[in-house]
């Protein structure tokens, strides 16, 4: 899940060869679906994570304001990080993106058990020592998923040659896995499954992301 546009990679982008640009869009878009299921993922986390929180201050303001401007401040210091790489880098763009969401996947599976014991670490300590610590914590997940737009329209853009259209077709496909993250989460998840377990398949989506995402590596370079 990504959103400042003002960070993703905006240099020129190289101009396609028309005999290849077919064969180049047809690559962009068999990788637009593993940024489908990145931001599938990312919604997930942000429910559940407000539901964790819930538990340390109850269902009020201070939780709803932690999980919100923690996902707006992550996503959008990763987005300038995640764009600065792609700019230095750009050949090495897709391995930026499988570790970023091979982070986000192994702080997925341990988040339950960090979001809880940082609430029984400072269940003595001030209101605002508690937010501050949940803050910090949440705030090194959502820098990895804000900086997997920016990286992935650099590694998009190198095969089409068109930012435009990379970052609207990763865009669009993010956008719509996280409105169907909302959904699975809301309608089916929770009636199915515990908090933590549903954290833990968003995690598992995750790494299989990153790991499909070294296989293309393998293949194509």
């Amino acid at each position: 899940m990504s959103l400042p546009s003002s960070a993703l990679p905006m240099a020129d982008a190289p101009r396609a060869n028309p005999t290849t640009t077919v064969e180049s869009a047809m690559v962009s878009r068999r990788l637009a679906p593993l940024f489908f299921v990145s931001g599938v993922s990312a919604l997930v986390y942000q429910v559940c994570w407000q539901r964790l929180l819930f538990a340390s201050f109850g269902v009020d303001i201070e939780s709803v304001t932690i999980i919100v401007s923690v996902f707006m401040l992550g996503l959008g210091l990763g987005a300038l990080v995640g764009g600065n790489l792609a700019d230095r880098f750009p050949a090495l763009a897709l391995r930026f993106f499988a570790l970023a969401e091979m982070g986000i996947g192994l702080f997925g599976l341990a988040s339950p058990a960090l979001i809880r014991g940082t609430g029984d670490l400072f269940v003595a300590a001030p209101q605002w020592q508690i937010v501050l610590a949940n803050f910090l914590l949440l705030l090194i997940p959502t820098c990895l998923m804000g900086a997997t737009l920016p990286i992935l329209v650099a590694y998009v853009t190198r095969l089409w040659g068109n930012v435009g259209k990379s970052i609207g077709l990763l865009y669009q496909v993010n956008t719509f896995g996280a409105a169907f993250g909302v959904a699975v989460v809301g309608f089916f998840w929770f009636l199915l499954f515990e908090i933590d377990m549903a954290i833990r398949m968003a995690a598992l989506l995750n790494i299989l992301v990153s790991l499909l995402a070294i296989t293309w590596i393998k293949r194509h370079g």
